[in-house]
């Protein structure tokens, strides 16, 4: 029995159509985002919103896959990790950075960055796209976007009054494990002691350490109300996350998938300002009904503390002449 000419082409193309399916399907990049986030917290979901718009926008080029909680890469060595090809995306911050490009640790100093808008036209700009190419050029990371992380404040255990930073003197700060961390936490007075974010609720808990500094949305998104007693409103870092891709799977993509990973980029990155901004604006009535003191203490006496301590540090001497000005002249 023959087939006629008819079946064989249209068993042909059902047999082409089927292996340009699998072609597409196999061609999807596989994009892994690695971050020490709570499900809870802001700059978590926003990772959702950029897998979001970007499987919506190009739909089949990409399979976003979101891992939290540091269990793909413990906070602090996802930078590395994106290095060697081993991890595609991350929210890093200016003290990873600063580890492996000294300049960059002006943005971990304490009271430069004024507020979340001060932080867009910052990094929007020209300032922005000079760093951001050291980072690309030195590490082989490209940053996406800048993103607000909060306005840190210092959260502790026990009733101390806190006014003055001498009034932290031999309290146990936790800070991430960084040398620019850990300056920020002596600057502000006290006795810095690293730790993963991971560990930070039980140590608390456990009274292995005194009290942490983190933004309002975090301290409620990991529930550190819970094993402390006080919020201290030292308003000591404008903080940031970089949302960053590897050099290595930036550079696989078109230009046209540049653009798309660009827009969803701005995309997380417009909901979780928004998100945060609102957040931090109604969580110091939360606090203080959940039981904590809630109180500012003399900022101007931190302020002038901490921007002395940076003057005569050492990082101070790694920063490019003129740019605590030029970031201070963006309005």
């Amino acid at each position: 029995m023959t087939l006629s000419r008819r079946t064989v082409l249209l068993a042909g193309a059902a047999s082409t159509a089927i292996c340009l399916s699998g072609v597409a399907s196999a061609a999807a990049l596989k994009i892994r985002i690695s971050s020490p986030a709570v499900d809870s917290d802001w700059h978590a979901k926003m990772l959702y919103v950029f897998k979001e718009e970007l499987e919506k926008s190009a739909p089949g080029e990409f399979d976003v896959e979101v891992h939290l909680n540091g269990v793909l890469f413990k906070q602090g060595t996802e930078p590395p990790a994106m290095q060697r090809g081993n991890l595609d995306m991350a929210m890093i911050s200016a003290f990873d950075i600063a580890k492996q490009i000294p300049s960059w640790s002006v943005f971990t100093a304490g009271y430069l960055i004024r507020d979340p808008d001060h932080q867009n036209k910052v990094f929007d700009g020209a300032i922005g796209k000079e760093y951001y190419k050291l980072v690309e050029d030195k590490m082989g990371i490209k940053i996406l976007t800048v993103a607000y992380l909060g306005t840190r404040q210092i959260n502790l255990r026990g009733k101390k009054k806190i006014t003055t930073p001498a009034d932290l003197a031999g309290v146990k700060l936790r800070m991430p494990g960084s040398d620019a961390w850990l300056f920020l936490g002596q600057a502000l007075g006290a006795t810095p002691t690293p730790m993963a974010f991971t560990e930070l609720y039980t140590a608390l808990q456990s009274g292995a350490i005194d009290g942490q500094d983190n933004p309002l949305p975090t301290n409620r998104a990991a529930k550190f109300y819970e094993v402390t007693n006080q919020i201290v409103l030292t308003d000591h870092l404008v903080d940031a996350i970089y949302l960053s891709m590897s050099g290595q799977t930036w550079k696989k993509l078109s230009d046209a998938q540049k653009q798309k990973v660009m827009a969803a980029a701005l995309k997380a990155r417009q909901y979780n300002n928004e998100n945060r901004i609102k957040d931090e604006k109604e969580l110091v009535a939360f606090f203080k009904k959940e039981g904590l003191d809630v109180y500012a203490p003399d900022v101007a006496a931190f302020r002038k503390h901490v921007q002395e301590a940076y003057l005569k540090s050492p990082f101070a001497k790694d920063w490019a002449a003129g740019i605590v000005d030029k970031v201070n002249a963006v309005k």
